[in-house]
């Protein structure tokens, strides 16, 4: 239903059954299709925004704007032509379903078209509010700023991950502090979350990012945090590493120089009554342009048997271990006899500056052959300056060795240009249907859902952090879905093998470990969403493991549907995952100790086999420890979790046939 030309005659006008009010000439208010969610949006010297859930403030009158140069200031003193009101309800059926299979894509619009060319789009849905500027002028147009300043309704804490500069990985740790004690020279990646006293919590994201740089948020010294970006980058010279680390001499004065008539990146926030209610949101994907793939049939998610983390560490083999054709043999029949999808050949393969130099020591057509036959598929690592330059070139020789997808690293930037970058590595692997996981990238904005060849990215502080850090955590691990993930899949590449307590956990590059329990570990590939999920430690160790293996040749990387059962962010996270009739249950703790009742009566009637793992009795001291057994459950069990410091839980339950 659409509402036309409201004119400053209309002071009181009830538009969609109470959905949009138009209090005055400047002034509107948007409810979210359930009536939780208000929005009020008015119109005066600034564009501003406001959010309540009921009675709770959450974002104060927040200013908006977009300078464009020879256009002025399009927010600033507007002047209102015509708004639109809609309201919208569909299913979204994801080819790659992070989640859940079916995703209720219900919110109402307001658009408001100004002078000037411009409009601005306000969405509210019941899961958080999003807007969006939209312009239309002939040719291009040059971005100089684009304003956004948030203003919370209190001095509040939030996980702030915290950035250096615009040069990153956005590998961050996330502090919680006050919002206050944000300084207005400290900024930080997205998503960033913001805790209310009453539970509820607030969460910042874009989406549909394309042409355009990313979103950063930068502190005031008070409670309000602002829009930040990256500006065009004019000058730029090779760092300490040449083939990957780069200095930024010298940037423009501007954001983007880009088409006059287009949509810009939306900007979101999420919105959850208690930590459960977050981990469902999907907005980021749902805010994203549809898929551009015509048939995207043939993008196969799945399990990697990974070497990097592991240093390439066999043991109980008969050739000597390393990046060599019988070493990734071995990796192979590793793969296949578990029924992972996938081998990563990292880096090493080839020379990091051509794509088309390979290592003379590696046969990557006697590789791909075996992988072939084996019923494996073979991605290749790349640096992304070689592959931008050579990217034709290199992905149809891909193609002709019989690859199935490439690992992008190292781009560290978020600018206009490199994000441009990103849609066209996702556009040409999709042409040859590769598959695409971005490592050293900025957070996942919606090109997922547009191209779901992307299956996965970093962006994230992963557990190869343990390999010159002590920063990977169980209390890093509980804070991760309720951050980071909220953006989409994260490459966080769990499956330590060798587990250490506080106490124990040493920094051995070469044989690295994780902190916390092996039931820990275990428990990530329950929680932790990626569609190419990796096995990161050495098959070596998991042929010592077969009981280990059971579980991680059954857990699926892609959901039907998610339950929230436990969630407390930064301590402890228990979810139950569908796949087909399967349920797959994972929990962890951070460093205290826990133990909860989980009450199973979301299973349909009849009774199910339970394979379990829990931490073992010694699991305190020897992080390795634990128990694995089955018994029979069914929708009127309450089932005991009992999770060790640093400890996790997983259970897979299959439906008895009679």
């Amino acid at each position: 239903m659409f509402t036309k030309g409201i004119t400053r005659l209309f002071m009181l006008v009830y538009l969609l059954g109470g959905v949009v009010t138009h209090i005055a000439a400047e002034s509107f208010t948007l409810r979210s299709p359930d009536g939780t969610l208000h929005a009020r949006i008015e119109i005066g010297e600034e564009l501003r925004f406001s959010l309540r859930a009921g009675n709770r403030v959450l974002l104060a009158p927040s200013t908006i704007a977009l300078e464009l140069e020879g256009q002025g200031v399009l927010g600033q003193r507007a002047e209102l032509l015509s708004s639109q009101t809609a309201s919208h309800r569909e299913v979204l059926k994801p080819l790659v379903p992070r989640k859940r299979s079916d995703i209720v894509d219900a919110y109402n619009q307001l658009t408001l078209q100004f002078r000037k060319n411009f409009r601005v789009v306000f969405r509210l849905y019941n899961e958080g509010l999003a807007y969006r500027f939209e312009t239309a002028f002939l040719g291009d147009i040059v971005v100089r700023r684009e304003m956004g300043e948030y203003r919370f309704s209190g001095d509040y804490p939030l996980y702030f991950p915290q950035e250096n500069s615009f040069i990153t990985h956005s590998e961050r740790s996330y502090r919680y502090l006050k919002l206050s004690e944000i300084r207005s020279d400290e900024m930080s990646s997205v998503p960033v979350l913001v805790t209310y006293p009453d539970d509820y919590r607030l969460a910042v994201a874009e989406s549909d990012l394309r042409d355009y740089p990313g979103l950063y948020l930068q502190g005031t010294g008070g409670t309000a945090l602002r829009a930040l970006f990256p500006k065009v980058i004019t000058k730029i010279r090779p760092g300490r590493h040449p083939d990957r680390d780069e200095v930024v001499e010298a940037r423009a004065d501007y954001l983007a120089r880009t088409r006059g008539t287009r949509t810009f990146p939306w900007r979101i926030f999420m919105v959850a009554q208690d930590d459960a209610a977050l981990l469902q949101n999907e907005l980021v994907y749902q805010l994203a342009t549809p898929c551009q793939i015509e048939d995207p049939s043939w993008i196969r998610p799945g399990k990697v048997a990974w070497d990097w983390w592991n240093a390439l560490n066999l043991f109980n083999v008969d050739f000597r271990a390393g990046i060599n054709t019988a070493t990734y043999k071995y990796y192979i029949d590793f793969a296949a006899r578990y029924g992972l999808e996938y081998v990563i050949l990292d880096e090493g393969w080839s020379k990091t500056t051509d794509l088309l130099q390979v290592n003379p020591d590696i046969n990557i057509q006697e590789i791909c052959d075996y992988a072939r036959r084996k019923k494996v598929g073979v991605i290749l690592w790349t640096l992304w300056k070689p592959l931008n330059d050579q990217l034709e070139e290199a992905l149809d020789q891909f193609v002709r060795w019989g690859v199935q997808g490439i690992k992008v690293d190292f781009m560290q930037r978020d600018d206009q240009w490199m994000v441009n970058y990103y849609w066209r590595v996702a556009h040409e692997a999709a042409k040859r249907h590769l598959l695409v996981d971005f490592h050293g990238a900025y957070k996942p904005a919606g090109l997922r859902r547009a191209y779901p060849n992307v299956l996965t990215r970093e962006g994230v502080k992963g557990l190869e952090h343990n390999k010159w850090s002590e920063d990977i955590t169980p209390e890093h691990d509980a804070i991760l879905p309720f951050t980071r993930m909220l953006a989409g899949p994260m490459d966080y590449t769990p499956g330590a093998m060798v587990n250490a307590q506080k106490e124990n956990f040493r920094i051995i590059f070469n044989r690295p470990m994780s902190q916390g329990t092996r039931c820990h570990q275990l428990a990530l590939y329950v929680l932790f969403e990626s569609p190419l999920q990796m096995l990161a430690d050495s098959p070596s160790h998991y042929l010592q493991n077969e009981a280990v293996m059971d579980f991680l040749a059954a857990v699926p990387t892609v959901w039907d549907e998610t339950r929230v059962l436990e969630a407390r962010v930064s301590n402890y996270l228990i979810l139950a995952r569908r796949r087909g009739e399967q349920w797959f249950l994972g929990g962890i703790t951070d460093w205290t100790p826990r133990e909860f009742v989980v009450s199973l009566d979301f299973l349909p009637p009849g009774n199910y086999s339970a394979l379990i793992y829990q931490d073992g009795l010694n699991a305190d001291r020897y992080a390795s420890d634990y128990r694995k057994y089955r018994t029979t459950v069914n929708r009127q069990t309450k089932m005991a979790v009992k999770m060790a410091t640093g400890g996790g839980w997983v259970a897979v339950l299959t439906p008895e046939r009679r």
